[in-house]
């Protein structure tokens, strides 16, 4: 597990564009945290890491959000699923098998469906720090903890 705490949401975002880059095809985010937590600003630098330009808004009652790009990005939000069944409609192993990157946003909805190699993110914000936010980062398969260590030389080198 790695972990970090970051001061703005310009910070936030600096993050996800850092992670965007190091993402390859197929690889599984799950976003977690409160409504407000900054799930959206990670996922906006994470689509800017991967190339893809564009306003990038939260899929909530869309569900799945696609983003064309060299490696196109599938942002899906399952807060508004009535059951974790409903994910099987959305044809999910469509995106986790295929060309691109999958987002997840509330991926504990529907944590049954997901994948035993993933990276899974939390974020929180902490009591009366209305702007920071602590971000922890849990790894599942090798690729993934080999990305969380990529991740932690880029922060630590300040950029």
């Amino acid at each position: 597990m790695f972990s970090l705490e970051l001061k703005s949401s310009r910070e936030t975002e600096h993050l996800g564009q850092l992670l965007g880059s190091l993402l390859q095809p197929g690889d599984i985010i799950t976003l977690n945290g409160e409504l407000g937590a900054g799930k959206t600003c990670l996922a906006k630098g994470i689509a800017n890491g991967l190339g893809i330009a564009g306003h990038i808004t939260s899929p909530t009652f869309t569900l799945i959000n696609e983003y064309p790009g060299k490696i196109p990005l599938y942002h899906m939000d399952v807060y508004r699923l009535g059951s974790p069944g409903e994910f099987e409609d959305l044809g999910y192993e469509e995106y986790f098998y295929g060309s691109g990157v999958t987002l997840i946003e509330w991926a504990g909805l529907v944590e049954e469906y997901l994948p035993p190699n993933r990276l899974d993110i939390f974020i929180n914000k902490p009591a009366g720090k209305d702007e920071c936010r602590q971000v922890h980062f849990v790894a599942y398969g090798s690729r993934f903890t080999h990305m969380i260590k990529e991740l932690k030389q880029f922060v630590r080198s300040g950029d």
